[in-house]
């Protein structure tokens, strides 16, 4: 660990995650439960330029940063998802990293890359270490004392044609924690073991019908079982959060580009209104229709979304002659593939028709093969389409194209 901090709050929050390695989860043997595709880069390209690249003989690893990678759940993930990536992870707090160390050991996610570094280092000391062709950086730029220097470190680290994941506080849905983290600060309980007892005794001796016991009881209280998760959310020592507006100002300034929620379906207007109030919800611009959900929905307590150094102009898959042009790739993140009844990215149940599992075979089968050279029968654009749509099919454009 270096001895000059860049940020004036590492040391408490170093210490902090010392005694609180975060998150709580606890470890396993072998590969982490379920397959969250917003570690895994090609399904987070698929996701944000609607097309993955080609896999290309002898190209180089993909390079990935677990910029703050706590107790390692995040790391364990990027390595299981990315097979043959280098990888790099990096935290301030020794604790933290101490449990992650563990957590790769016994998971073989390291077995699955071709490195991985764990180290005790701040995101905001990692000059010399790009490019990196992705990014993940979740719960933690909110965490520094100047969250902008974060943002302007990790662009700095981002290939070109990278992307970066991040995970920020919403003020909307935090109003009863901030609530309680001031009281607890009020009552000078602290960020130790004696805060933590008092913490929790402060939503016992609430009255039952207190707006913040209710609330803890009903959103929060499965999520702060574990010690270290309970502490994170309501002792921590430094923490930012924003609103949409706050938000995009600080991507502007950062001199990177917005380029998708990583929670699209939360976003959707449609989530929340339906007949005359929806069609005018769909007739504002994107932005707008975040803002409105917004309003709306003051549980929306993060914002997780994706980031790019050059402006993102997604592919469509509009004109049938181009679509049947692609090649196929299954979704590398379901759960219970192959077959017609499965997981999918965002673990939700599915079922797939005939045709869909048949083109998902195929597909398998004759890798880097053209969708219209496939033997099936039926409307193979419409399928591929509908697939893709629901992010169970990859696509991928013609070398040149």
């Amino acid at each position: 660990m270096h001895d000059s901090f860049s940020d004036a709050a590492t040391p408490v929050v170093s210490a902090f995650y010392d005694r609180f390695p975060y998150p709580g989860d606890p470890l396993q043997d072998g590969p982490p439960p379920g397959y969250n595709w917003r570690w895994c880069l090609r399904s987070v390209e698929g996701a944000v330029h609607g097309q993955v690249r080609p896999k290309e003989n002898g190209q180089r690893p993909s390079r990935l940063l677990d910029a703050g990678c706590g107790t390692g759940v995040s790391t364990d993930y990027l390595c299981h998802l990315n097979p043959g990536a280098e990888v790099l992870a990096v935290d301030i707090s020794a604790g933290a990293l101490e449990v992650a160390r563990e957590r790769l050991r016994r998971s073989g996610g390291a077995g699955q890359v071709a490195s991985l570094r764990q180290e005790q280092r701040s995101l905001l000391d990692l000059a010399g270490e790009g490019p990196f062709d992705y990014i993940n950086s979740v719960g933690v730029l909110h965490h520094l004392r100047d969250p902008l220097a974060g943002l302007q470190a990790l662009a700095g680290l981002l290939a070109d044609d990278g992307l970066l994941h991040l995970f920020l506080y919403a003020d909307g849905g935090r109003w009863e924690i901030h609530r309680c983290q001031r009281a607890l600060e009020l009552l000078a309980v602290g960020n130790g073991a004696e805060g933590l007892r008092l913490g929790r005794e402060l939503f016992e001796v609430l009255p039952e019908t207190n707006r913040l016991r209710r609330h803890h009881a009903q959103r929060w209280a499965l999520d702060t079982v574990a010690e270290a998760n309970f502490a994170d959310m309501y002792l921590h020592p430094q923490e930012t959060s924003y609103n949409l507006t706050g938000l995009m100002a600080l991507i502007e300034a950062a001199g990177l580009h917005f380029a998708g929620f990583s929670n699209p379906s939360v976003w959707d207007p449609a989530r929340l209104l339906e007949g005359e109030l929806l069609e005018r919800a769909r007739s504002l611009a994107p932005r707008e229709q975040w803002a409105l959900v917004e309003e709306l929905d003051p549980d929306i307590s993060h914002f997780e979304f994706f980031v790019s150094r050059q402006p993102v102009h997604p592919e469509s898959w509009t004109e049938d002659s181009r679509l049947l042009e692609a090649a196929g790739e299954v979704q590398p993140c379901l759960w219970g593939w192959p077959s017609a009844s499965l997981l999918g990215p965002d673990l939700e149940p599915l079922t797939l028709s005939d045709q869909d599992l048949a083109l998902l075979k195929a597909v398998e089968a004759q890798p880097g093969a053209a969708l219209q050279s496939l033997e099936l029968e039926g409307e193979i654009a419409s399928t591929a389409r509908d697939l893709w749509r629901r992010r169970l099919l990859l696509l991928q454009a013609p070398l040149g194209r």
